[in-house]
């Protein structure tokens, strides 16, 4: 089985399937990038604000399409 595809329509499949792929390691970068609240921060954060407040279930989620 043979498949034509045009030389500007492979350069669209392989430029979308780059962008795709690098967006998913720059959301997973940032998302590693971002540290966790230390004992000590969290004992100044209750001191300054009241007790830690419970964990909250996300209202929403969204997909988004890069």
């Amino acid at each position: 089985m043979e498949l034509a595809v045009s030389k500007d329509e492979l350069y669209t499949m392989m430029k979308r399937a780059v962008r795709e792929v690098i967006g998913e390691k720059e959301i997973r970068h940032i998302l590693h990038s971002l540290s966790e609240v230390s004992d000590k921060e969290m004992q100044e954060i209750i001191a300054l604000h009241g007790e830690k407040p419970s964990p909250r279930r996300a209202a929403k989620r969204v997909r988004i399409k890069i």
